[in-house]
């Protein structure tokens, strides 16, 4: 039995095969004009299929991850601000830090690309698969004051518990709620040696304990945030004790290009 292209369109469509019916008349079409034979015109009919499905599959992937919008290494502009540690940022991209279950901190003044690098490392780790959770640092607040109300923050915290990359961008840029350390200190620590996260902030770490209003929940956020490093110098008692934490590995300070005098 021979069916006409509209009839297999309709068959492809009634099995969920988008992709090859997208393209069946062109390759018919190159099949006719002896552009190929039929097992590789068929061959790249199921690449046809693969290729949708695996577009479809990232595109709801990227959605679930809260990214606004789509960020990539190939368009920020490095030659704007040559102080950036490109080589830091780009030893980030290999997402090797993901499968080490370390962390980022991310810490510059405002419009020196930190946000840009946090979504662009996370659509990369969309990309390869990994599930990712985008909030910035007041929506995660209030994202979580609300689960709270609404009696399903167990689940949200299953949410991010399950997120192989928790971003977390423009930590104090916003005034946070009082319980915001305590929140953010519980989610860190749970993470911490299990699963990598990013923090984006345009406050130095020495401003935390006045911002958090706590010098130990500080402590528990950077502990948490960075985790820990064979490579790690020691971190400045401003804390009141002393860590050791890989600064030198995963903080990464996007400093301002200085004006010309």
């Amino acid at each position: 039995m021979s069916m006409s292209i509209p009839e297999l369109e309709r068959a492809l469509r009634a099995l969920r095969l988008s992709g090859m019916t997208a393209t069946l008349q062109a390759r018919a079409l190159q099949v006719a004009n002896h552009e190929m034979d039929f097992i590789e015109a068929f061959s790249w009919l199921v690449q046809d299929e693969l290729d949708r499905r695996r577009s479809r599959l990232l595109d709801r992937r990227f959605a679930l991850s809260g990214l606004p919008e789509r960020k990539d290494l190939k368009d920020f502009d490095w030659s704007y601000n040559p102080k950036l540690p490109k080589r830091d940022v780009l030893d980030l991209a290999t997402l090797k830090f993901i499968d080490e279950r370390e962390g980022a901190l991310l810490i510059g003044p405002p419009g020196v690309g930190k946000s840009h690098v946090a979504k662009a490392i996370a659509q990369l780790a969309v990309q390869r698969g990994h599930k990712v959770f985008y909030r910035e640092a007041h929506i995660l607040m209030e994202e979580i004051n609300q689960a709270r109300e609404l009696g399903e923050i167990r689940k949200y915290r299953v949410q991010l518990k399950s997120a192989e990359l928790l971003v977390i961008d423009d930590l104090f840029l916003r005034k946070l709620p009082a319980s915001a350390g305590d929140e953010l200190a519980d989610i860190l620590m749970s993470r911490y040696e299990k699963l990598s996260t990013v923090i984006t902030s345009n406050r130095p770490v020495d401003d935390w304990p006045k911002l958090l209003g706590e010098p130990m929940v500080a402590r528990c956020l950077l502990f948490g945030s960075l985790g820990t490093s064979h490579q790690a110098p020691q971190l400045p008692d401003f804390l009141g004790c002393e860590l050791d934490l890989p600064w030198l590995s995963r903080l990464l300070l996007m400093t301002a290009q200085a004006s010309a005098s």
